[in-house]
Parts: C-alpha cells; structure tokens; sequence
C-alpha cells in the first residue's frame, strides 16, 4: 500500500480526472463518483501503475465510444445519449480490478506480485478487447452470429464481425504493451515479457469471444443483462490468464 502522501496525490488525481470525465460526458455524474471511489481504492492499495494503466484504459474506451458518434446515432447503436457510461458499466468494467488491486496491497495472500499483476491487466485487456469490438464493431457493413454464422445487424448480442475482431484483438493487445511498459518503469518484474504479452492478449481476446457467446445465448433471452454478461467474460479473462500463466510456467 502507499504512504500517506503518495496515496492522498493519487486520490485527488483519481478525483480530478472522474470529475473531468463527468465535465466532458464521458460518465454520468453518479458513474464519475463510483470511477472516484474505485480509482482511489485502486491507487492506494496498488500503486501509481495499476491507477495508470486504468485510466488509459478508460480513455481509450471514450475516444472508441465517440468514434463517429453520427453514424452510431443513425443506427442508434450509441451508448447513452451522448456515449456516456453508468453506474452498470462502470461497475462492471471495475470491480474486478478493484479486488485484484486490494489483494496486491494487502500483501499477505501468498500469490506473487507477478502474477497478481498478470491478472490485473488481464482484467482490463478484456474491457479494451470488448470496448473496441463493440464500438468499432458496430460500424461494419455486416455480422454473423458468433454461435450459428447466420447474419445479423451489427450491434446485436453475439454478433461478431472481421472488423469487431479486429479491433478486439488490437484492445487486447494496446493493453499488454502497455502493461509492460509501465511494469519495467515501475515494476513487478516479470520472468518472460513474451510469456505475459502472449497470455494477456490470448486471455483478453477470448475473454471477448465469452462475452459473446453469453449474450447471444442468455442476454437475448433475458437470462442475463448486458453488464452481468460483461463481468462474467471479464472473469473468464482472469481464469484464462491464470491457467495459461500456469500452464506456461509463469510464478
């Protein structure tokens, strides 16, 4: 965990940046607190690389949610009114990470920081990997049903596309070169980059395709919402990464 002084610089960066968000649309007002609170759990109990990585990953999924913010109101595709994210999204894009952050600070559950860390950008590698394919996803010509090929409107639950995959994978990616450029500045260490590089993005894509497969097979039939389906593939992502760090050799 911080010392008093670093975590008090880090919670009020943590603050000044959801009410910026909030400012400019981008979380409502009651998101922006929950995106407070949770970042300021995170850079406390974590550290400055755990909070960075979350704030560029939130970026990224703004400047995605308003890529031409026009056409996705056509199609009425857009989230929100003005791309703004919720309570729901928000929470279910963060929770994960936020009890992976706690973990890392409390210090005392036995699983090496490596490894933590791993799961951590796992985590988020799958909200890029999601973000990215719905937003940029639902500007393609045409999709497929992720479970029976046959066409469907971009957009809809399960629906997948060359460019929503695309874009999927290059979330999954951007993230894990991310994440090891932070962690060489401020660590952990880690004893294979390419071993991290190839799980997070493995992980973070498939945990996409779950993502998928559970909202053309229980979110349409109301079985689940948009944002339980969301959590349960960033899950998966998690479980993935910890059986591939596993399988691989990782600490």
């Amino acid at each position: 965990m911080l010392s008093l002084v670093p975590a008090a610089i880090g919670v009020a960066a943590t603050i000044l940046l959801a009410s910026g968000a909030v400012a400019t649309r981008a979380l409502t007002r009651r998101a922006g607190a929950v995106a407070a609170v949770f970042g300021s759990v995170i850079v406390v109990f974590a550290g400055y690389p755990y909070l960075i990585l979350l704030i560029l990953f939130v970026f990224g999924s703004v400047l995605a949610t308003r890529y031409q913010m026009e056409e996705k109101r056509r199609k009425n595709v857009q989230e929100g009114t003005a791309g703004e994210r919720g309570v729901a999204n928000v929470v279910a894009h963060s929770v994960i990470p936020v009890v992976i952050a706690v973990v890392v600070g409390w210090g005392s559950s036995g699983i090496p920081a490596a490894t933590l860390a791993l799961l951590y950008v796992s985590a988020l590698a799958f909200g890029a990997s999601d973000t990215f394919a719905s937003e940029f996803g639902v500007l393609a010509g045409r999709a497929r049903s992720i479970l029976s090929f046959r066409p469907v409107e971009p957009g809809t639950n399960g629906g997948v596309s060359g460019r929503g995959e695309a874009f999927a994978l290059a979330g999954a990616a951007t993230t894990a070169v991310l994440a090891v450029g932070l962690f060489a500045l401020f660590g952990p260490s880690f004893p294979s980059v390419i071993r991290l590089l190839v799980v997070v993005i493995v992980a973070g894509f498939l945990g996409c395709q779950v993502d998928s497969v559970l909202g053309e097979a229980l979110e349409n039939r109301g079985f689940l919402t948009k944002h339980t389906t969301n959590l349960l593939g960033m899950l998966s992502s998690v479980g993935l990464a910890a059986a591939l760090w596993t399988l691989l050799g990782g600490s």
